[in-house]
Formats: C-alpha cells, structure tokens, sequence
C-alpha cells in the first residue's frame, strides 16, 4: 500500500476507534500516522488531545511544543498549549503561549479570557481589566469575562466600576449578578442606582 493510502487508512481506523471510545488504540494510529508524515499537524494535534484526555498532560504539551514549532503560525496550537501549560502550573511559559495565539488571531476569545485568568493571578489586574475588555467585547453575552471583570475591579478597589459591571450582568445574567452581590458586598450598590 502505498503512502499516501496508508495514511488514510489510520486516519479512519483512528477517527473510527474514537467515536467508540478506544483512545488508546486511536493514539497508537496517530503515531503510525506521524512515521509517515512526521509533522502532520492532523496527527499532532489529535495525539495531544488523546493524551490529555487520558491524563498525560506532559505529553500533550510535548505534542502540542512540537505542533506550534512546525506550525508557528496555528493560533489553535499556540492556545492549546498555553491551556495545558496553565493547568500543570507553568504561568510563566503559559503567558507568551497566549500572547503568541493572540498575535495570531486577535478574535480568539477564549485567549483572551485565558490570558487574563494568568494576569489575575499575579496581580496584574490594569492588564488583567484590559484582557477582559476584549473578551467580552468579543463574547459579549457569556457571562464568565464578566463575572472575572467584576471581581477584578473589586480587586483594584475600584467598586463603583463593578456596580455597572454587576448592573450590565443583570440584563441577561441575573443569576450570576446576583452572585456577584452576595460575593461582593456591593448589592446594596448595585440595587441603589
């Protein structure tokens, strides 16, 4: 058979043997794939998300360092690896992992929101406010940028600034303002305006 079939061929059995759940024998088939083409950015990604599924979270961002080494310019493998590089405790290298995405597609949302979750967490919070702004301007009816902005700005001492974010949070997240009320203290503010 030659390569070009072959290639096919473990990509199905691959795809087939994950819709009925065997993973582990899915990434067996990637890694076939990757003898024949070693930087198919199919096989890399879908062995990162194999891995990471079944917990190989080092792994993973051994596959994901690689895809976003031969395709620098993938904001999905650049994001990926941010994500699992900020869930092993490496913020350090997350951060430019996110920024590199961001440069790349400076729509991605969910960079954004990934990106201040890390800025949040070393104290960077006018950086943090910023990275917020673009998420939600972006994803403008998800509630979870907000809620983050709201505690951000309670965070900077700046209530006032999360009143309106509260009040904004009402209009189509009353749940969640209300949670922020109680988390708060601000409720009281909030309902006085």
């Amino acid at each position: 058979m030659n390569t070009i079939l072959a290639y096919w061929y473990l990509k199905l059995q691959a795809l087939v043997l994950l819709v009925f759940g065997k993973q582990l024998v899915a990434l067996e088939k990637f890694d076939q794939m990757l003898v024949l083409r070693p930087g198919d950015r199919y096989a890399l990604a879908s062995r990162a998300h194999v891995l990471a599924q079944e917990g190989d979270k080092h792994g993973a961002i051994a596959a994901l360092r690689l895809l976003a080494q031969l395709c620098p310019d993938n904001a999905a493998a650049w994001f990926n690896l941010a994500y699992m590089l900020e869930d092993i405790g490496g913020h350090a290298d997350a951060e430019p992992a996110f920024r590199r995405a961001l440069d790349i597609e400076p729509k991605m949302d969910r960079a954004w929101y990934g990106l201040a979750l890390l800025l949040i967490r070393d104290r960077r919070f006018d950086e943090a406010v910023q990275a917020l702004k673009k998420n939600t301007e972006l994803q403008p009816m998800s509630p979870f940028g907000w809620y983050q902005l709201a505690r951000v700005h309670v965070d900077r001492q700046d209530p006032d600034e999360a009143v309106k974010v509260i009040r904004h949070l009402k209009r189509f997240e009353p749940k969640v303002a209300a949670q922020l009320e109680r988390e708060t203290g601000l409720r009281a503010a909030a309902q006085s305006s």
